[in-house]
């Protein structure tokens, strides 16, 4: 479980320092503290609102407690077994059978849970998804994820004014670095956001881990869990968002299964480690603990 902490904070590090570097190299020290300052407001913007937003592209409604009060007890067995506040519980009516977690941290947290999940699932099952998705909000892996994020959409912003500025005139206004050579600008500024979103990705997928493990140990049954993962996996050629669904791809990495389909060379994009390492990895531990 620490290895995959310590992976996440290296990542993240190196995309601090690609936001950082990038800034400098397209103004110098004024370049440096404008992306300090867009850095701040990016992740000050998701954290507080990335919640609400969610929530309203998927027109998630309440979960009923009288309907579903039977998945309200067991969220709640799990929060006080891994001592966190009661989540909200939201339903999308969706036969995408999926569910996430968002909320800027344990006090102020949602889970979500698909219409199609709730039919294809058996009991144990979802009682393993969704001590994964406390897991999220338990390793604050909403917080993580969102800052990863911005980090990655600032350094997009920069990169474009950097091709801009490469191509019509002077980008530096630190005069010790006026005659920047413009290929290398433009070079920087392509390969820059590729380098982004990949860390970004190594980020979600290590995340993605730590939660199943989390998970099964909150649970006690790493095996319900794979079992679960290996059901959802299997219904995604049936329900998925389609692959040229921008508005939605950006919270892709949310979900417990990625929710596009992802085969080839598109699965190296993917925002989730592949699903066979993930189920082999709880096949592997004890049933019970």
């Amino acid at each position: 479980m620490w290895i995959n902490k310590i992976k996440t904070a290296v990542l993240l590090a190196s995309l601090s320092g690609l936001f950082l570097f990038i800034g400098h190299l397209f103004g110098g020290t004024t370049g440096l503290h404008i992306a300090l300052v867009l850095g701040l407001l990016f992740n000050g913007l998701a954290y507080f609102f990335s919640e609400q937003i969610v929530l309203s592209m998927y027109n998630a409604h309440p979960l009923d407690t009288i309907k579903y009060a039977w998945i309200h007890d067991m969220v709640r067995e799990l929060a006080h077994t891994m001592k966190l506040p009661m989540p909200k519980l939201w339903i999308i009516n969706t036969p995408m059978a999926n569910a996430f977690a968002t909320g800027r941290n344990p006090h102020h947290a949602s889970v979500a849970v698909t219409t199609g999940i709730l039919h294809i699932l058996n009991k144990d099952e979802l009682r393993g998804v969704l001590a994964h998705e406390l897991s999220h909000i338990k390793n604050r892996d909403i917080l993580v994820g969102t800052v990863a994020a911005t980090l990655a959409t600032a350094i997009g912003y920069l990169a474009q004014m950097m091709q801009w500025a490469a191509l019509w005139g002077n980008y530096n206004t630190d005069d010790k670095k006026k005659n920047g050579n413009p290929f290398f600008m433009l070079f920087v500024a392509i390969l820059m956001p590729i380098a982004a979103s990949l860390i970004q990705l190594a980020i979600s997928r290590s995340r993605e881990y730590l939660a199943d493990e989390t998970g099964a140990h909150a649970c006690k049954d790493p095996w319900a869990l794979a079992s679960a993962l290996e059901k959802l996996q299997a219904h995604i050629p049936h329900a998925h968002m389609r692959n040229d669904d921008t508005q939605h791809a950006g919270t892709a990495a949310l979900f417990i299964v990625y929710p596009f389909t992802a085969d080839g060379w598109i699965s190296l994009f993917s925002t989730h480690p592949p699903m066979k390492q993930r189920i082999a990895k709880l096949r592997s531990m004890k049933k019970c603990f």
